[in-house]
């Protein structure tokens, strides 16, 4: 149960105001670099002066911003640092709000020691988090005709069918698993990495069903997220979960579905405009790199596979339509080669199909023509650039990520191998407009905080403990994202979501709007109001067998209460990663110095770190990655 907490006259005027500048920055800020994308059409920035400077949220002159041409290689700053070099905290807490889920006090001195290089490549090597298994392939083997798998089990009452369907169907059960280890894992960069690599690479469970299957679909970006993007994209093509959301499984010769083929071109390997090195367009205006043609073509290359052996139905056995083994989402899919296509054609790069060919044969032609693209390097980069760092990366910090990709090296991270994925997110990390702190006040610099990390950032900085239930209903509806339940294979949002009344591109704002902002500043009130001493947050659901809820304790923060401004400050790193401006920074510790023995006698200790921790987290520059 909610408990209602008075509040000051102070903290009720700061909160509005915050309220109303988190509004204002949502709708107007932008999250991402003030430099053209390749939907402008512009190749580069226009240089600016050196006496150029921007403004901060409070009015005052931020650092000047380099200005990085199109051609440079961005040096890699912190990869230079020795690993006993201490970063300030601020730093680390910043390369922390990148590249994991949210900084935690340890977290932040363990970066803070290491450097950023030692510590990326620690990540890198640290042991990798695994899905409990989940939901049961049983639901594949089902041959009764008459009823589901679930009416098998439980019959035909509606709840228990409702929790079946949820336990042995749903993509919920990954969901909370996502949640509790994004929360406690050690292996923060490559859960990140499995999450960009999904929101890339989406299925849902809108026209998939199968818990296991999910679960496998999901550890598979684990699996490769420092791997290589060519071996990644062999398991997505042979993947069946991704064969029937997309319709490559059962692809015959004589009339293959586009599907998979299209997408495949379009969002998973080069994009639809051709594109210059540093993902500027091919001549200012969007030169098509493939017609419908050149879609079938890739259609027919990726036909005769069928699902993996294991499946049972009612309805056909043991194969159907003659070759076609029953649904199992588990494996890879199996070539039937009779299905394959044989007439001769020819894949993008001038690569050649012969007639005479296997479906695997087939596979490796097409992952050639498309590794070897000159797009693929710029439009990985800029996926990934926006899932950690920046929404509108400059034309030289696209570049310097895309050679990474094309090298397979950078700094010392990967195999020297195309498309290495160690190197290519090393580069993303480690490179100057990632690490120099000059960017953080550029115009627009950075990216809006999805709502899954949203949600992580808070139980992490507060160390909480969390069954993730309600994170993954009640929030992920309230804030349009449930993990890994995107509406269409486009993810949540689009890569090139356009700000109104700007020139930059947004991604996460495609989600965005009045009511997931107020959205958002009901969780954090929610969540921080009732913050009793006992710590119960919120309760374990009654429909979820071992829900605990989430808890979190007041215990290391109250010791703090007698000094407001360290309070604050301790918030202020862990939320920001110390970007308050001096004035805000006041206002929050005038806010917590309202609350006293005196118009509070039982529990102004609480109400302060209650306090402090809502107008950090409120605060524009929470919402707002720099």
């Amino acid at each position: 149960m909610t408990q209602r907490i008075p509040a000051s006259g102070a903290l009720d005027a700061l909160r509005l105001a915050l309220s109303a500048a988190l509004a204002l920055a949502l709708a107007a800020c932008g999250g991402g670099g003030g430099l053209p994308t390749e939907s402008s059409g512009t190749a580069t920035a226009a240089a600016a002066s050196a006496s150029s400077a921007t403004t901060s949220l409070d009015g005052t002159a931020a650092a000047y911003i380099p200005t990085v041409a199109a051609d440079a290689v961005v040096t890699p700053r912190a990869s230079a640092q020795a690993t006993t070099t201490l970063m300030a905290a601020s730093d680390a807490a910043r390369l922390a709000q990148q590249a994991t889920f949210g900084p935690t006090e340890a977290l932040i001195s363990t970066i803070a020691t290491q450097g950023a290089s030692a510590w990326i490549a620690a990540q890198m090597t640290a042991a990798k988090s695994v899905y409990p298994a989940l939901g049961t392939s049983a639901v594949d083997t089902n041959t009764n005709a008459s009823a589901t798998w679930c009416q098998t089990q439980v019959g035909y009452d509606a709840a228990a069918n409702s929790t079946c369907w949820r336990d042995n169907m749903s993509v919920v059960p990954v969901g909370w698993q996502f949640y509790r280890q994004a929360l406690a894992g050690e292996d923060q960069l490559r859960q990140r990495m499995a999450l960009a690599l999904s929101e890339l690479l989406v299925v849902n469970n809108r026209q998939i069903e199968g818990t296991y299957a999910f679960r496998d679909y999901q550890q598979m970006f684990r699996d490769y997220a420092f791997g290589n993007y060519r071996d990644l994209l062999r398991e997505v093509a042979l993947s069946p979960v991704m064969g029937q959301f997309l319709n490559s499984v059962n692809n015959d010769k004589s009339d293959p579905n586009e599907n998979f083929a299209r997408e495949f071109l379009q969002l998973f390997t080069i994009g639809t405009c051709q594109l210059n090195h540093d993902g500027s367009l091919t001549g200012g205006t969007c030169q098509p790199n493939y017609d419908n043609a050149m879609v079938r073509n890739y259609a027919y290359a990726l036909t005769g596979w069928t699902y993996p052996a294991g499946g049972a139905n009612g309805w056909c056995k043991p194969l159907c339509n003659g070759w076609q083994n029953p649904r199992f989402l588990r494996g890879r899919m199996v070539a039937v080669d009779g299905h394959q296509d044989t007439t001769a054609r020819t894949l993008l790069n001038g690569v050649q199909l012969p007639a005479s060919r296997t479906a695997a044969q087939s596979l490796e032609l097409v992952l050639d023509s498309v590794m070897n693209h000159k797009n693929m390097a710029p439009f990985i980069a800029r996926r990934l650039i926006q899932a950690f760092v920046t929404s509108n990366p400059s034309p030289g910090y696209l570049a310097a990520v895309a050679t990474a990709f094309e090298s397979g090296s950078y700094a010392g991270f990967g195999s020297g191998t195309r498309g290495d994925l160690a190197a290519t997110l090393a580069a993303v990390l480690l490179s100057t407009e990632a690490r120099l702190d000059g960017y953080v006040w550029g115009d627009g610099y950075g990216r809006l905080r999805e709502p899954v990390q949203l949600y992580t950032a808070v139980l992490r900085a507060t160390e909480a403990s969390t069954d993730a239930i309600w994170f993954n209903w009640t929030f992920g509806d309230g804030l349009g994202q449930d993990p890994f339940n995107a509406p269409s294979v486009f993810n949540f949002y689009a890569p090139d979501n356009a700000l109104p009344g700007t020139s930059y591109v947004s991604p996460a704002f495609g989600i965005e709007n009045a009511s997931t902002t107020l959205s958002r500043i009901q969780f954090l009130w929610i969540l921080n109001n009732p913050w009793i001493t006992s710590g119960l947050r919120l309760d374990p659901s009654s429909g979820v067998s071992g829900s605990w809820g989430t808890y979190i304790t007041m215990s290391k923060w109250l010791p703090l209460v007698t000094d407001p401004a360290t309070l604050v400050d301790r918030f202020n790193l862990l939320t920001t990663s110390n970007q308050l401006t001096p004035t805000q920074r006041q206002a929050v510790i005038d806010a917590v110095s309202a609350w006293n023995s005196t118009n509070d006698p039982t529990n102004w200790q609480a109400h302060r770190v209650r306090t402090a921790a809502y107008l950090t987290f409120l605060s524009p520059q929470f919402s707002i990655v720099r």
